[in-house]
């Protein structure tokens, strides 16, 4: 885990707002805003995933008659319907899952910002960190991920 450094809490007293907060209060809101954004990071992951699965039974279902049965899970409960019905709403889904990304990703970018800010107003510097971790867990995570999505299936039936 990386290690924050403060600034000295000797330092000046000048009475100057950003001091007021103890070492441990400026450690602990900066713990939380990097936590907020690993929330946001996971969130939009999730959402990446949605689309990708959304995408698959989007092409899947564009090979097969529009009169087709097909099954969908909405709510836990699988509900009968035919193609022609679920595909426009999964486009539509779709449409929205790709602004949500969109709007994930600035989310992410303000954040980044934020912490920046606080990092440089409580001139905080993180020791620790080794950039090989995250790469690795990310190709994990991506190969997981190809596993995972080559298994998944699109129920149609025959009428």
């Amino acid at each position: 885990m990386a290690t924050l450094v403060a600034p000295p809490a000797g330092g000046s007293t000048g009475g100057k707002p950003k001091e007021k907060k103890s070492q441990e209060e400026i450690a602990a809101e900066f713990q939380q805003l990097r936590n907020q954004q690993r929330n946001l990071v996971n969130n939009l992951n999730t959402i990446e995933m949605d689309l990708k699965e959304h995408k698959t039974v989007i092409d899947t279902l564009k090979t097969v008659e529009s009169s087709r049965k097909c099954f969908r899970l909405i709510g836990g409960v699988l509900v009968e319907q035919t193609v022609e019905v679920v595909l426009p709403q999964l486009e539509l889904n779709k449409a929205q899952l790709e602004k949500l990304i969109e709007e994930g990703k600035e989310q992410i970018t303000k954040k980044g910002l934020e912490i920046n800010q606080f990092k440089d107003e409580h001139n905080i510097k993180v020791r620790g960190q080794e950039p090989s971790q995250p790469a690795g867990s990310e190709k994990e995570e991506s190969a997981a991920d190809e596993k995972s999505s080559g298994n998944r299936n699109v129920l149609v039936g025959n009428l």
